[in-house]
């Protein structure tokens, strides 16, 4: 306290002139008077020459005597306004060390103690209440007259029987009390924990522990992976071995119960400093940049913002997983949970009807077969997966909750639309044929649509997209700017994906592409300055180096989805047909 007064710097006279603290009573600023014992400030023999007075010592004396009065009432008023500050410093002082004080003891938690034993009390003062009430009734049958003899040998077989009665109760307590008063029921106890501020540093190490912590489970993942992609052939075909083997004997679950046994011992050889490393898929140790101390403001900005990147999409991915497992579940597409459906009864069927050892002898096998094989064909070939990979094409098919929000609004947006046309074509002239009302509904801004495109009149829209999906199309393969770059409308037809240019000009700038050409189909950010997202639509062809990117696309996931259910469709269809 004393280092933090030293630091003050009184207004007034210097502070050789007043008192030292030390030599200062404990006292408060009223008590501040007279007693008080004052140094007198030396004077210089300068300054008493120029004291003098040419009138004779009578006159020098009164004259000293006034400033020394002067003196020491401003000497006073100074030392009592440098006690006041001090005052008010060590009230401030005091007021910061109490708040330090009550943050740190737990008022609430002391709060809840004291209620906690309040109610213990209350529950042992009832009890002592019952006793007593049990007491005095048991007292009345006590004192009926008997006879002397009789009374004392009752008196007497009754201390024996309260002496074993009470040892049998203290014996009792000593071995069963700690267990007793474990069952005994408590309201439950409401802690609120306390939430911590947003702070840069705090998230960026939370996102640090988080990749850490899931770092075992993502490896083990990896690994899983690599066994069924045949990353090392030797050891996927020894795994693929040992497996079949004990599903076929009858020991998977001992072989499974073994490998964690032997996980488990690993650990602790390398707990103990053994430096064991075993791992199909080589580890990339990734470069660790250490915390820096002190960041400038667009530092720690750039910083949130990464991990508020991370973040987002890390919960995004989450949300995801959850939303689609939940709509699977709440027969949100039918079709898709009809055959989860259909496959649990078949299971609980086989259940009941044939032994556990022949279904787990079944089930094993297929998990077996599946995993090994069937995935490493289905991973190689990517036509044929999207063909008969049936998990793998329920689980890319079950829509997320956002996407069922664009397709009610693309529903309503489409009906409003299917309602003006119909209103247009009962005000049409009553001579049109049905073609010619066709041809007019499936016509475009510059034509109708099958001579806008060079193609035959049966090929229209499909109702999905009866007025397009507007993009602009990025050719990579051209260099020019305005052959790179073209906006326009994207059609999808029963076997044609058609592009209409908006510019003015030749059909050259339209682009149709057959849909049994295409050889790869994917969603693709072009780039996030674009119109919705920049969210957009890689195809491949083998016309083409590059894929073309339709891209700035706000509508994108319902055009993907039709787009690739189209071309699922034909290529489906063109296999059974060269099957056949």
């Amino acid at each position: 306290m004393l280092r933090r007064l030293d630091k003050i710097r009184f207004r007034g006279h210097k502070r050789e002139d007043f008192l030292d603290l030390a030599e200062s009573p404990n006292a408060s600023d009223t008590e501040c008077g007279d007693e008080l014992p004052l140094k007198i400030p030396r004077t210089s023999p300068r300054d008493s020459e120029e004291l003098r007075d040419p009138a004779g010592p009578g006159t020098l004396i009164m004259a000293s005597g006034a400033q020394d009065c002067n003196r020491t009432e401003s000497d006073r008023l100074n030392e009592i306004k440098g006690h006041l500050e001090i005052a008010l410093l060590e009230k401030h002082f005091l007021q910061e060390e109490l708040r330090k004080l009550r943050e740190e003891t737990n008022s609430e938690m002391l709060r809840q103690e004291v209620e906690r034993e309040r109610q213990r009390r209350l529950e042992v003062e009832q009890r002592l209440q019952e006793a007593l009430k049990a007491r005095a009734e048991e007292q009345p049958a006590q004192a009926q007259p008997t006879p002397r003899g009789q009374s004392q040998a009752n008196h007497g077989a009754d201390r024996r029987g309260q002496g074993l009665s009470s040892r049998l109760q203290k014996w009792f307590y000593e071995r069963f009390g700690e267990y007793v008063e474990d069952f005994r029921f408590q309201p439950e106890e409401s802690t609120v924990e306390t939430e911590e501020p947003l702070s840069a540093r705090r998230l960026t190490e939370n996102m640090r522990r988080l990749k850490r912590g899931a770092k075992p489970v993502t490896n083990f993942v990896k690994n899983l992976s690599a066994l069924s992609d045949w990353y090392s052939v030797y050891t996927s075909a020894i795994a693929f071995t040992v497996y079949m083997n004990a599903v076929w004997h009858g020991w998977a679950i001992p072989m499974f119960l073994f490998l964690a046994i032997l996980r488990l011992s690993l650990n602790y050889l390398i707990a103990r400093g053994w430096r064991i490393q075993w791992s199909i898929v080589p580890e990339v140790s990734e470069a660790v940049e250490p915390p820096k101390e002190d960041l400038t403001v667009s530092e720690k900005f750039q910083l949130v913002l990464d991990v508020a990147q991370k973040a987002q999409n890390l919960f995004g991915k989450m949300a995801d997983i959850l939303e689609k497992i939940k709509n699977l579940f709440m027969w949100v597409q039918p079709e898709i949970t009809q055959k989860l459906y259909i496959a649990l009864w078949a299971a609980f069927l086989a259940s009941c009807f044939f032994p556990y050892r022949l279904v787990g002898l079944a089930v094993g096998l297929y998990a077996g077969v599946k995993f090994f094989l069937i995935d490493f064909i289905f991973k190689r070939c990517p036509r044929l997966r999207a063909k008969y990979d049936t998990p793998y094409i329920i689980w890319r098919s079950l829509p997320t909750d956002p996407q069922l929000k664009e397709r009610a609004s693309a529903t309503m947006s489409r009906r409003l639309q299917t309602a003006s046309s119909r209103s247009c074509v009962s005000s049409a002239p009553a001579g049109l044929g049905r073609d010619e009302d066709a041809g007019r509904c499936h016509s475009t801004k510059k034509g109708n649509f099958h001579e806008i495109f060079n193609l035959t009149e049966n090929e229209r829209p499909l109702a999905v997209c009866e007025n397009g999906w507007r993009c602009c199309l990025i050719n990579r393969d051209r260099k020019m700017p305005t052959d790179y770059i073209r906006n326009g409308v994207l059609y999808v037809t029963e076997n044609y994906l058609c592009f209409e240019s908006s510019r003015s000009g030749s059909s050259k700038r339209n682009k149709v592409i057959k849909l049994m050409d295409i050889t790869d189909i994917q969603k693709y950010k072009v780039l996030s300055v674009l119109p919705g997202s920049g969210m957009g639509i890689a195809v491949s062809t083998p016309s083409t180096q590059k894929p073309l990117v339709f891209g700035a696309m706000v509508h994108r996931d319902e055009a993907f989805e039709t787009i690739f259910s189209q071309y699922v469709k034909i290529t489906s269809a063109a296999a059974s047909g060269g099957d056949s």
